[in-house]
């Protein structure tokens, strides 16, 4: 079967909009950097509730988007390493708040260094199981 070429110039034109999706896509990625480590998105990334879902009866607007903020898989690990449930509701529920904090400063300055896609497990020591236990 032979090819117009109106089916041809429809194939063409197709092929260069994938080409703008790609582009458009990856230029709203860059744009995007997260709150707590100021890198661009990348790698494995997850939403952090600043109110805990934990206190969900108490406050009505844990769900709320306003309430969410996606960052790396690595500062969410290391926000709630350092940090208990209560601690994140009745202080550290802003991305402001969560920087004032001296090891996450810590964190930042470090973390900024590494690649997007860098990742390595924080750990928990003893103190801070204990306290954010509920």
């Amino acid at each position: 079967m032979n090819k117009t070429v109106f089916d041809m110039a429809s194939q063409r034109a197709q092929k260069e909009l994938e080409g703008l999706d790609d582009a458009i896509e990856m230029l709203k990625s860059k744009e995007k950097v997260c709150p707590i480590c100021g890198r661009p998105y990348g790698g494995v990334m997850q939403d952090h509730h600043l109110k805990p879902v934990t206190f969900r009866s108490r406050t009505k607007e844990v769900h709320d988007k306003d309430n969410q903020v996606t960052i790396h898989k690595m500062c969410h690990q290391k926000i709630h390493a350092t940090f208990s449930e209560h601690e994140l509701l009745n202080y550290y529920h802003t991305v402001e708040r969560l920087l004032e904090h001296e090891e996450m400063q810590k964190f930042v300055k470090w973390v900024s260094k590494k690649p997007i896609d860098f990742y390595d497990k924080n750990d928990d020591t003893k103190d801070r199981k204990k306290k954010r236990k509920r």
